[in-house]
């Protein structure tokens, strides 16, 4: 089975270098280019982890993030943002909103890999 992940950026560059990082290891992917289309996938396509920006038009991804947690009790949904933002600040806020990783851009496939293998690992014991 695989696993489905929905990338959240308004860059479309950044979208196609991390879906094709995410294809060559097999994953599932789908995106999004703003956040009310984000949350939108997260409604119709459930997917297992979202790699989310905060930086994007008509919802920002903190919306979405507060969104997401408030809305989607029904499973746990690790949200990873990779962001260009890197004040302490944000990393903070992320985290006080029950983000699950944060990485900031630009950041390695293998930081991105690891991270998704690390939060998919764990959905079981949220989950039970």
């Amino acid at each position: 089975m695989a696993f489905k992940v929905l990338i959240v950026d308004d860059d479309q560059e950044i979208i196609e270098y991390l879906k094709n990082i995410l294809l060559r290891h097999d994953y599932e992917v789908i995106s999004a280019s703003d956040g009310e289309e984000g949350l939108r996938k997260v409604q119709e396509e459930n997917p297992d982890v979202v790699l989310l920006d905060l930086v994007m038009p008509k919802l920002n991804g903190f919306e979405v993030l507060q969104e997401i947690r408030q809305k989607y009790k029904d499973k746990w949904r690790p949200v990873i943002i990779i962001s260009a933002k890197t004040e302490l600040d944000s990393v903070k806020r992320c985290y006080n909103m029950e983000a699950d990783h944060y990485l900031t851009k630009p950041c390695k496939s293998e930081s991105i890999l690891r991270g998704i293998q690390t939060m998919i690992s764990l959905i079981p014991l949220h989950n039970k």
